[in-house]
């Protein structure tokens, strides 16, 4: 069979590495930004994720490496260390025929390990911001030999804060290198970014096929933030899940909300960045041979999952970002099959749910939280269901022989027959219908017709004390005057603080200074880190309001 990647210009010894890993022809922003990188231009890659960015900037990274060279020959930056891990990881396959060298570093492991590695001789360095940042200013990532930089994800690492990090690494980076961006959009920072390091860059722009299929069922559960869970486990008794992706924000929450649904009886498996390659292998194995049905990620996590018959999409974390949420729900209603896409979101969140209607131009309908009597109702017919199943079998010979010698012994037969289905819903004991309190919705006031995010109330003086409960009123002293947009408060904070942003509540960026709602059990940690915040290259002063 014939490689077309053969026909872009590449080595033999890379298309034989892609043909190993089982891929002969090039996705389309493959096939335009290898050729373009080959011939030398610097490129703006406009794509979504699954598109197979990493290919098309890691072989001709991989093409222009020089053998026997003790120095960093190209680096790339990621927004997480997920992303960097898994950059790493096919860089290194694709590479395998060079004996490549690839170190991915990123917070949260020893500097050690990965000082140690640069000492020893790295060609292609793969790593976050913070970390990349951190390794520069203790002298011991050079990057002056560099001839290629990639940044991957771009708008993503501009949301997380990162722009000020990306500039002063890319400040280190000799001048006449090859700069190839991605990002699946280029809002005005990155188009500036481009422009200022980046040589006539060609861009190359990757249309998204159709936002939503037609084959999901997009809906929505309105729930209270303390009881998501046990809405969560409602929907389980009642949907007819074969297999579901349950999204949530961060590491840490996929791995307590598994720990919370094992304990109620739903085994789940978690899928995130703290995985291994082999480990993450094994748990998608199994969900692919149906061994386990319910997979709890990240966004990031989640990348490259490419599985059929996925019979369910939850948004536990609603998503900030409507493009996100395509992606998600993108995953369910393939190969002609139809779909289901829950969102659990609260009162407050409600707005996000019509921007991502907005975007989407698809109607998400509301579901009512299944009530007790509605599930009591469910087993009892899934119970009924299977006996019937089994009456129609009439394979119970044993059983049947066991249920005559307790009529011969006395026993009333209908009395077996409803102790017998008595023991048969044992398991219903681990499974207890958990309580669900009221939503109290929020009615829109003639003065509150203000997105709920970075807009002072028409009318009303905004306050330095929250009226939400649970959340405390921090102030930034920056505000309008300074360029100040309640998007770069979240991201700021959420990567700073590590939080996660859309636990914020209300921001109102006013003049001289900014206001933002931050979850009581957030605020030590978010005032921790007071003095090290920066939005728009600014140093901002935060604290109590």
């Amino acid at each position: 069979m014939t490689n077309e990647f053969a026909q872009l210009g590449l080595h033999p010894q890379l298309v034989q590495a892609v043909t190993d890993l089982g891929y002969t022809t090039p996705t389309p922003i493959q096939s335009e930004v290898i050729s373009l990188m080959l011939a030398g231009h610097d490129v703006i890659g406009q794509a979504q994720t699954g598109t197979g960015k990493t290919a098309a900037f890691a072989l001709p990274i991989l093409q222009a490496l020089k053998q026997d060279q003790r120095c960093i020959q190209a680096l790339v930056l990621a927004p997480t260390r997920e992303l960097a891990n898994q950059v790493a990881q096919a860089t290194h396959e694709y590479g395998s025929c060079q004996r490549v060298r690839v170190l991915a570093v990123y917070g949260g492991q020893p500097y050690s390990r990965q000082i140690s590695r640069l000492r020893q001789g790295v060609d292609i360095v793969v790593g976050t911001p913070g970390r990349l940042l951190d390794l520069i200013e203790k002298g011991e990532l050079d990057l002056s030999c560099v001839s290629t930089v990639a940044l991957d994800e771009a708008d993503e690492m501009l949301s997380m804060g990162f722009i000020d990090d990306i500039e002063k690494i890319l400040s280190k980076t000799p001048s006449e290198r090859q700069t190839a961006l991605f990002s699946a959009t280029i809002p005005p920072e990155i188009r500036r970014l481009a422009d200022k390091y980046m040589h006539s860059p060609q861009s190359v722009t990757i249309k998204s096929k159709q936002l939503t299929v037609d084959t999901v069922d997009h809906k929505y559960c309105l729930a209270n933030k303390e009881d998501k869970l046990a809405v969560l486990t409602r929907l389980f008794e009642v949907e007819a899940i074969t297999s579901a992706l349950i999204f949530v924000s961060t590491r840490v929450g996929t791995s307590d909300l598994v720990t919370e649904l094992m304990g109620r009886g739903f085994p789940a498996e978690a899928l995130n960045g703290d995985l291994n390659q082999q480990t993450r292998e094994q748990v998608l194995n199994r969900f692919r041979r149906n061994q386990s049905t319910v997979l709890v990620a990240t966004d990031v996590a989640a990348r490259g999952l490419d599985i059929d018959d996925i019979s369910h999409v939850f948004n536990y974390d609603l998503p900030m970002d409507p493009e996100l949420y395509v992606h998600r729900v993108g995953r369910t209603g393939r190969a002609g099959k139809t779909g289901i896409a829950i969102s659990l979101l609260t009162a407050k969140e409600q707005w996000r749910l019509r921007r991502i209607e907005g975007f989407t131009k698809q109607k998400i309908t509301r579901m009512n939280i299944p009530t007790v009597e509605e599930i009591e109702k469910h087993r009892e017919a899934q119970l009924l269901e299977q006996l019937m199943v089994w009456l129609n079998r009439g394979r119970c010979q044993k059983e049947r022989q066991m249920v005559t010698e307790l009529v011969e012994a006395g026993h009333d037969p209908l009395q077996i027959a409803a102790t017998t289905l008595k023991m048969s819903r044992s398991e219903e004991k681990q499974r207890p219908i958990a309580r669900v309190s009221e939503v109290q919705e929020a009615r829109p006031q003639r003065d509150q017709r203000e997105n709920k995010r970075g807009k002072k109330r028409n009318g009303h003086n905004v306050t330095n004390s929250s009226h939400e409960k649970g959340m405390v009123r921090l102030t930034i002293g920056a505000g309008k005057t300074e360029g100040i947009r309640p998007a770069d408060v979240v991201g700021t904070i959420a990567s700073l603080a590590n939080i996660p942003g859309s636990t914020l509540g209300e921001i109102s960026v006013l003049d001289k200074h900014t206001l933002v709602d931050v979850p009581q059990e957030y605020v030590a940690q978010t005032l921790a880190k007071a003095g090290k915040y920066r939005i728009r290259r600014n140093a901002v002063t935060l604290g109590l309001a």
